[in-house]
């Protein structure tokens, strides 16, 4: 599929022009954080190789590692069958998470026995 096709696909209406990218390490198949990308995030993503996302909080676009150094080069990009998930293999560079943590993904929470 071409860079035209997975982003005409997506229907960005339905997303409220945001879709949900899970990102996984090429190597450790670790889920390393979860994010938002708008259509202008994906094409830049799919044009650069550089994981960009749309930051709610900034109101802008992000690429993961500008400012510090922890990139995220894209491996593949794969879509869930409905085209309302993606899901970028990346390989990491240095931690993904805000907090300096390796993944998003840190706290464990056990659930009761059934």
């Amino acid at each position: 599929m071409t860079e035209t096709n997975l982003v005409e696909k997506i229907d960005w209406k339905k997303m409220d022009g945001l879709i949900p990218v899970v990102v996984q390490d090429v190597k450790t198949k670790e889920v390393l954080m979860l994010a938002y990308a708008n259509k202008e995030a994906l094409q830049n993503t799919l044009k650069t190789g550089k994981a960009t996302y749309w930051s709610r909080s900034r109101k802008g676009l992000w690429v993961k590692g500008e400012t510090s150094g922890h990139t995220q080069k894209i491996k593949s990009v794969l879509t869930d069958c409905d085209y309302d998930t993606l899901l970028y293999i990346v390989e990491q560079k240095g931690p993904a998470c805000h907090t300096g943590d390796y993944t998003c993904f840190h706290h464990d929470f056990k659930c009761a026995p059934q």
